[in-house]
């Protein structure tokens, strides 16, 4: 993977956040499917900042790895 940030997340549409965030603070982390250079992943509460871009596998490995509770 040659690409590793975006520097303006909002130039992307299809962000969704994570069913387990809540409303109270904002505070979250969306991320992007569907994108082909990997999962990008940005901070909800700077839209128009940087995303980080994480290699698929790596991504499914983090997303089962806090499935396990780890």
């Amino acid at each position: 993977m040659s690409e590793h940030t975006i520097s303006n997340a909002s130039t992307l549409s299809g962000w969704r956040k994570s069913s387990y965030s809540g409303n109270e603070s904002g505070s979250c982390v969306e991320v992007l499917h569907g994108y082909t250079s990997g999962v990008p992943v940005r901070d909800s509460k700077k839209p128009h900042g940087p995303a980080l871009v994480f290699a698929a596998a790596g991504w499914a490995a983090f997303i089962a790895g806090l499935k396990a509770g780890q």
